[in-house]
């Protein structure tokens, strides 16, 4: 099950105020920060590692205040090009870690949950790709009339290809992808986790925090 993507742009001020505990924890809606922002929460449908929804179906894409700043930038060095960014994950609720720990127990894939909350389940962290217009775009990538730019593999693979300066079986083209998304970022401030192409840190998220107990609607 694909998700349904929300692809159009959303007007300055009509962004819903995100929840009392969401706002107590700094999070905001990444819509209000890149409103030409696409949404696709994997873990919002079926169509994740898990084979389970692990967020409810109107889950928003919050991120820490603190990413607002290079996200912003990175949203701007891909419009020239006609280039917007794709969000598979943003805040993720420690319970929703430990679930995911549970399926797949490896911390080369899936971070072990410990009692603190940081990248993910800090706001601090975002899975992310970039999409444009395109007049061929293979069925698998395509989302909401749009198409997904070509990374080499798919959200969530659990394989050698997924790390972020692979080579062996990753073509020249989703290389020089994976590197547009990567330069995008790295204006932004943002860093790259080696292991997954798709995976992007922001200012401290590493550091350990109180784990925070906000919804994702």
């Amino acid at each position: 099950m694909r998700a349904v993507a929300t692809t159009a742009s959303v007007p300055a001020g009509s962004v819903p105020p995100v929840s009392a505990a969401a706002a107590a924890g700094g999070l905001v809606d990444v819509r209000s920060v890149v409103p030409d922002a696409i949404i696709d929460l994997r873990y919002a449908t079926t169509n994740n590692f898990t084979r389970t929804q692990l967020y409810p179906a109107d889950a928003r894409c919050l991120v820490h205040e603190s990413m607002a700043p290079g996200l912003t930038a990175a949203a701007a060095a891909l419009r020239p090009q006609g280039q917007a960014l794709v969000f598979w994950d943003c805040y993720r609720p420690y319970d929703v870690q430990v679930k995911m720990f549970q399926v797949v127990p490896n911390p080369a894939w899936v971070a072990r949950p410990g009692q603190y909350a940081r990248s993910h389940e800090a706001g601090r962290s975002v899975d992310v790709t970039y999409a444009s217009v395109s007049p061929q775009c293979p069925p698998q990538r395509q989302i909401s009339g749009i198409c997904l730019a070509d990374m080499g593999t798919d959200f969530d693979d659990f394989s050698a290809r997924a790390k972020a300066f692979a080579t062996e079986g990753v073509s020249e083209a989703a290389q020089a992808g994976r590197k547009r998304l990567r330069d995008a970022m790295n204006y932004g401030g943002l860093s790259v986790y080696s292991g997954e192409w798709w995976h992007f840190d922001g200012p401290g998220a590493g550091v350990d925090r109180p784990i925070l107990n906000a919804p994702v609607d």
